[in-house]
């Protein structure tokens, strides 16, 4: 897997909309590139809604996002309208640019020795140069760990805990002898 400070390979894959998308189209900004193994698997699909209710705050520090799976391009559409996905979603059907950054490989899957995607993210730097590689990410909270890697920072999608009701105020001595002395007032 490429490390942190390699150059990024260069690239070429078409996306769900069709179109060759290339390492060069984002010549001058960052870009996050993930690696995922398949369309509509739940760890997946939930990688991919969170990049995607992300997707304006990556955007909002100077960087793209695009995920790449092997799947085909029909794949990638279909999962992209189910879930309203709003990042490009790479077809690598051949596995070069997945062995090029050395996400592709042998795993452990249920305790079997597999060779498939490992599930990893590289933050590619503006100048083309690796600045940050998630190896063998786990789903949930990686997308945080994405955002401050960018320097976003902050909780990507956690909902804020309510503030703690405060409890009444409690009557002094004084305020409720004079309530009981009080002319005219119902106890």
């Amino acid at each position: 897997m490429l490390k942190e400070g390699d150059k990024a390979p260069a690239f070429e894959l078409v996306s769900d909309a069709g179109q060759a998308v290339k390492l060069s189209d984002f010549a001058g900004k960052k870009l996050v590139l993930y690696f995922y193994p398949r369309d509509n698997t739940p760890g997946c699909t939930r990688e991919a809604i969170a990049f995607s209710e992300a997707a304006q705050r990556i955007a909002a520090t100077g960087a793209g996002v695009v995920g790449v799976s092997k799947d085909s391009v029909k794949s990638h559409c279909s999962f992209r309208d189910k879930y309203a996905l709003k990042i490009p979603l790479l077809s690598d059907p051949d596995l070069v640019v997945q062995r090029a950054f050395g996400a592709w490989g042998e795993k452990t899957m249920y305790g079997k020795k597999v060779e498939g995607t490992i599930r990893s993210t590289f933050v590619i730097g503006s100048n083309g140069t690796i600045e940050k590689v998630f190896p063998s990410v786990k789903v949930d909270g990686h997308v945080d760990q994405v955002l401050a890697a960018l320097g976003a920072g902050g909780v990507a999608s956690a909902p804020k805990k309510p503030a703690a009701k405060a409890a009444p105020a409690k009557k002094t001595t004084t305020q409720a002898t004079a309530a009981k002395k009080a002319p005219g007032k119902k106890r």
